[in-house]
């Protein structure tokens, strides 16, 4: 059976921290111009949000909640054509790290687009909290803007990449970065992981003006993490989703 069909996102397969599903993508995709801002946020405050079956996953001891704003080109179906209208559009989500069983993920409390299929699709088939709103993208000699507005959340920002490249297995940028499926619970209760493929995350140091942020307002977060990241292209595959109870 051909799992990668000459996938980009194969690449690099030596660096996961389990092997690749024994079965087909469903799914292909390609982020750019990612951005990754943390803050420390309460565990208390995280355990209440997020099904008993998972762990909340810690980095020394801290738990943290990110908002990560990027582009989506070419998402399709495997085998299936590229429509811009439905295939092109920026996403920005919130998002917590979990664990289930001894695999590392995400969790995800928002993911904000502006077309309103795809947001429906994801919800409904995968059971994430896609919302549909004004988002936009844009860039501007290598300097990235980025506005989104859903109900009263508004994320306002400016960032670009720094010179320089980061690395280091046992950092909190792998940590943060370097996971391979996400977790979600149906609204029958039941709790589904996605796995996903794309090669080492290629990450630059950014520098960031965030000029307006009300996306954590319901939530008891402290400091900002010191590093911003930046990622300027992933191509990624994405697999069924798997049940687990």
């Amino acid at each position: 059976m051909d799992i990668t069909f000459n996938h980009p996102a194969f690449s690099q397969t030596e660096h996961r921290p389990w092997p690749l599903p024994n079965k087909k993508w469903l799914l292909t995709q390609t982020w750019l111009n990612l951005l990754f801002v943390h803050w420390e946020i309460e565990i208390s405050d995280l355990r209440a949000r997020i099904p008993d079956e998972l762990e909340i996953d810690l980095h020394d001891g801290k738990a943290y909640i990110a908002i990560v704003p990027f582009d989506m080109k070419g998402v399709t179906f495997r085998n299936c054509p590229k429509v811009s209208f439905l295939s092109d559009f920026p996403e920005i989500n919130v998002r917590t790290y979990v664990t289930y069983q001894g695999k590392p993920g995400v969790w995800f409390f928002s993911l904000d687009v502006p077309r309103r299929f795809p947001a429906w699709a994801a919800r409904t088939f995968f059971h994430l909290p896609y919302r549909h709103g004004q988002v936009s993208i844009g860039d501007h000699e290598g300097e990235i803007q980025y506005e989104q507005e859903v109900d009263n959340d508004v994320f306002r920002a400016r960032y670009k990449p720094l010179q320089g490249y980061i690395r280091g297995p046992s950092s909190f940028e792998n940590w943060a970065t370097e996971r391979y499926c996400l977790y979600c619970k149906s609204k029958y209760g039941k709790l589904y992981r996605t796995e996903v493929q794309h090669r080492l995350w290629p990450l630059q140091k950014a520098s960031l003006d965030i000029e307006i942020n009300s996306m954590l307002a319901d939530f008891e977060i402290g400091p900002q993490h010191p590093s911003i990241l930046f990622s300027k292209r992933i191509e990624v595959v994405a697999y069924a989703l798997e049940r687990l109870n």
